[in-house]
Parts: C-alpha cells; structure tokens; sequence
C-alpha cells in the first residue's frame, strides 16, 4: 500500500489532505494550550480560597484554631494549597512536554513538506515541458509532409505541362526533393523526441512520483504518530500528579479523623472557666417574730456598711449568690432610697465585670484583676513565662558581651574593651527591672493560686517557678506571700528568698563531660593561638566544632580529647551537622 503507485494522479489531493494535517496538529496544540489556562487559572482561585480562608496572624481568629475542628480545617486549607500545586504542575508538563515539543515539530513538518511538494512540482513541470517538446517535434513533421506532398504535386503538375520549360520543371522537381528530405529530417526527429518523452514518462511516473509520493506518505505517517503519542503524554501528566492529589486527600481525611470533640470540649472549659463556685443555699429569714432578725450571710446588706465588695475565692462561703441572680429584698431593704441601692450594685459589680471585659476582650488592669480566678492565673501565668523569656535572652546577651570584653582585654587590637561597657550596663539594668517584674507578677500568681480551691500541686509547680540558672531572686517569689489577711508583703518574699550553696557547686565542673560535636569545620588561615583560651591551627586543617559563633566573632573547636579552644569565625569555615547527637569518639 503505497501512495506513490495508488495515488500517483492525486498529486493536488495530496497536498490538500497534508495540510489539512498540519491543520489537525495545530488545533490540538490550541486545545492543550487552553487546557494549561484552565488548570493554572484553578490553581490560582483553589490558591486564592485557601489563603482567603487562612487565619490572620496576631488575631482572635487565629487563637480559634486550638480546637481540633479548627485545626482539621487548616490542615485542609494547607492541603488545598498543594492539591492547587499540583494543577500547576500538570500546567507546566503540559506546556513543555507537548505543547512545546509539537510547535517545534510542526514548524519542522511544514518545511519538510514543502520540500517534498517541491520536487513534485519540480518533476511535474519537467515532464510537461517534454511534452511540449514532443508537440512541436510532432507538429513540426506534419507541416513538412505536407510541403513535401504540395512540391510534388507542383512538379507533376509543371512535368504534364507542355507548356512549361525544361528549366522551370527541373526547378520544380529540386524543389520536390528538398521538401521531401525536410520531411524525412522531420520524421527523424519527431522520432527521437518521442521515444525521449516515453523514457521521460515511464521515469516519472515510476521512479520519481513514487518516491516523492513515499516521502510524503512516510511525513504524514510521522505527523499521525507524532499526534497520538502526545495524546498519551495528556495522560499521563495527569496521571503522574494522582498519587500526590491522593496523598493530598489523605491529609485531609487524616485530618478529619483527627477531630475530638471530647478535646474541644475540655479546651472550651479551659478557655472560659472563671474559678467562682456556684452560690450556696440562700437562709430562710423568719419575719413572724417580733424580734430583731437575723440577717443571712449572704444578704446584701452586709456590703452597705463599708460599700466595698470584696470578692473571696477560697472555700465556698454559705449563701454567697451568683453575681446574675437577683436576691430578694428584705423590707428594710426595700425602705432604702433608689440612690443607696444604685450605689450597692455598683459596688458589688466587680464580677460582672469581669465577664464582660472576657467578651469585649478590651485591655484591663496590669494584674488582670478584671479577670475571673482561673483566667486571670492563665493571664499571669503567660506574663511570667514571657518575662522569664526575655531574662533568657538578655542574659544570652550579656555573657556575649562579656565574652568579648575577655577577648578584647586579652587583645587589645581586636577592639576596646571599654566600648561594650555601656552596653553591659543596660543590660544589667534590663535584667534587673524584669526581675523586678517578675516578682510582681509572681506575687499576683501566688495570691490567686493560694484562693483557687481545686488547685494540684503539679499545677502550683508550674506557676512560674524560674530556671536554676535564673539567681535565687528570681525563684524567691514562686512563694506565697500572703498575709492572714491576703495582702501580700515584701517582707516576707524577702524572707524567702532561696540561698544558693557556694559548696561543691563549681567542683561540679570539674568532671564534667566534654561537649559534643556539632559539625567540622576548615581553616581557611593560620591562627596563632597565643592567648589563653585560644588554639593555634594551620591552614586547610579539619578540625571538630564544639560551640558555634554566638555574636561575639569567635568559634569553640577541637583538635583531640585534649586539645580544644577558641579560634575567629572568619577564620574558619564551619559545616555544622543538625542531626549531631554526642561527643566524637577519636581514634
């Protein structure tokens, strides 16, 4: 089955069909391109939806993903940021992987084929032209047989007539066989071209339609090829990305399972808890007697001699109402102008307040007083936390500068050891007024600490006692400074300040194991190491790193077990190792 020999007439349907061809190829190469549209334009919008959904930072939408529900949801919105990925990805194989490829293809499939359709025309317009050849050989002999047949006529004609002189029928005659030899020529060449033609013919349509015919048969073929193979390739790209979109789904479905309403439920508790306990029972008062009676406890009246309320939260105290329910009225009470119970109830609206400032959530007192019991030890208990943070890092701070000033006293050409002086004393001064607040808030801590009745002992541990290495002034106020009365006093907090034994403390150094490794490092110079604390290296040696740079410019190396010290950072090029896990063991 061979174009050239089935088809060797269609030579114009030929060239119709091959470019109907291309035509194919490039309103596929259309459809994929508006294909990669489409994934890339949902891509952006499931891209848009996550973020749109994303909590705000430093909001109180953000504090609402604690919740399990919540955080499910997150997962699925991250989740959804890389199942959007993936569309991106499917975008980008496409356009390289076919796209691409076929617009570099049918550029080449249209020269290709213009070639060919080319040397057909080529071999078309050279037949024709010898067959024009052969018409003007066939026409040129029939005109000279018909000039060789009217001279003979002549000369018969002029040979019967008597009439005529011998001269003019020897003229006659001459010239009857001059047409007849132009005839003969004729007949030769008419003969030489035809035969020239046929050879010419048999060529054509044998040897050389064919093969061009072949050629572009062959081209077309390819194109055929070519177009379902990038057909697959649509498929698979989408195929590739199933296994990521399914491990997306996963997540989510993980997610999903990771829901725990019990969890939420205790969160919500956490959350809102206030520490009150719930009123008591309110007393009977007997108004059938004569007599003074006797009021209750939990009356109100006992706030109008002071006009003060004094929230209590230790034990439960008998007939203590809730601070939303209304008491009834003794008709004593009832006697009082409008003015004095105004001025009760205001007095005695210190816990309402405090619900409504949970609600507003606006700023309130620097103790938190506006707060409810269990709140407000949250409140004070993540100040504390955040003050023992900030110590932390001023003193990292400090022992940083501190180790330059060593550096700079032993050599005075790397700096003035006088320069960070100043700094050092803000520094101590930062230190100090934290400190100072975290004794405030400590005092705070403990006092509502020592009033909240269900309090564990595991949880007053965790009220803000500091680290060992924060000085005893700081653990000094994890105490509870309450006077009989519940006022705090300094006295006392100084009274109780932690004593730090000086014995076998700085021995315990002594035997202490070595650092471990974090990474090596290369000596990019030579360092001699003539001061105390320091190491001398050579250049390109490897060495181990024990303490990175801390701010101060020097590096913690070692040679061996024995051998270790300081050396500049910019002496060196360290390659730390995160997953390090203990001291190297030399060999």
């Amino acid at each position: 089955m061979s174009w050239g020999t089935e088809l060797w007439d269609q030579f114009d349907n030929l060239e119709k069909h091959t470019q109907w061809g291309i035509d194919v190829l490039e309103k596929y190469i259309k459809f994929v391109k508006e294909r990669t549209e489409i994934e890339l334009s949902y891509a952006k919008q499931l891209r848009n939806l996550s973020k749109k959904y994303q909590p705000k930072k430093n909001s109180k939408e953000e504090e609402e993903y604690r919740y399990t529900s919540t955080r499910a949801f997150l997962a699925t919105l991250n989740e959804m940021n890389d199942y959007a990925g993936q569309h991106e990805v499917i975008s980008e194989n496409m356009t390289s992987l076919i796209i691409g490829e076929l617009t570099r293809y049918v550029q080449e499939l249209k020269q290709e084929r213009k070639s060919h359709f080319h040397d057909g025309r080529k071999a078309q317009q050279h037949i024709e032209t010898c067959w024009k050849q052969l018409e003007a050989s066939k026409r040129r002999f029939e005109r000279d047989c018909k000039e060789a047949d009217r001279a003979q006529q002549y000369f018969e004609k002029m040979d019967a007539d008597i009439n005529v002189t011998k001269a003019d029928v020897e003229k006659a005659r001459q010239q009857a066989q001059l047409r007849h030899q132009m005839a003969e020529d004729s007949k030769a060449e008419y003969s030489s071209t035809l035969q020239k033609f046929n050879s010419e013919q048999h060529d054509h349509y044998y040897t050389h339609i064919p093969n061009i015919f072949q050629k572009i048969q062959e081209m077309e073929e390819r194109r055929i090829v070519r177009i379902g193979e990038s057909m697959k390739t649509f498929a698979e790209v989408d195929r590739q990305v199933i296994p990521i979109i399914g491990k997306c789904l996963d997540e989510i479905t993980k997610a999903a399972e990771s829901v725990d309403h019990k969890n939420d439920s205790q969160m919500v508790i956490e959350a809102y808890k206030s520490g009150f306990e719930p009123p008591g029972d309110v007393d009977f008062e007997d108004f059938t007697q004569p007599m003074k009676r006797t009021v209750s406890e939990s009356s109100l009246s006992n706030s109008r001699g002071d006009g003060k309320y004094e929230p209590k939260f230790g034990s439960k105290s008998k007939g203590k109402l809730w601070p939303f329910i209304k008491k009834n009225k003794s008709p004593k009470q009832q006697k009082e102008p409008l003015s004095h119970r105004f001025n009760e109830f205001m007095t005695s609206k210190p816990k309402i307040h405090c619900f409504r400032s949970l609600k507003r959530g606006g700023a309130g007192p620097e103790d938190f007083s506006n707060l409810p019991p269990e709140q407000r030890r949250k409140k004070l208990q993540q100040k504390v936390d955040e003050l023992n943070k900030d110590i932390q890092k001023e003193m990292d701070q400090r022992d940083a500068l501190t180790k330059m000033k060593d550096v700079y006293i032993k050599n005075p050409q790397m700096g003035d050891a006088a320069s960070v002086d100043h700094r050092l004393s803000e520094l101590e001064q930062n230190i100090e007024k934290l400190r100072l607040e975290v004794q405030k808030f400590e005092g705070w801590l403990a006092e509502v600490e020592g009033r909240l009745p269900m309090r564990t002992e595991q949880a007053r541990r965790q009220s803000g006692l500091y680290e060992a290495q924060n000085t005893s002034a700081v653990n000094s106020c994890a105490q509870d400074r309450e006077s009989p009365d519940g006022s705090y006093t300094e006295e006392q907090s100084q009274e109780t300040e932690m004593k730090v034994p000086a014995t076998d403390f700085d021995d315990e150094f002594d035997d202490e194991e070595p650092l471990p490794t974090i990474g090596t490092c290369k000596a990019l110079y030579t360092f001699e190491g003539q001061n105390e604390g320091t190491i001398s290296v050579a250049e390109g040696e490897m060495l181990y790193v024990i303490e990175e740079d801390k701010g101060d410019g020097w590096t913690r190396i070692r040679r061996n077990e024995d051998e270790e010290g300081y050396v500049p950072t910019s002496y060196v090029e360290v390659y730390l190792d995160k997953n390090a896990k203990g001291a190297m063991t030399y060999i």
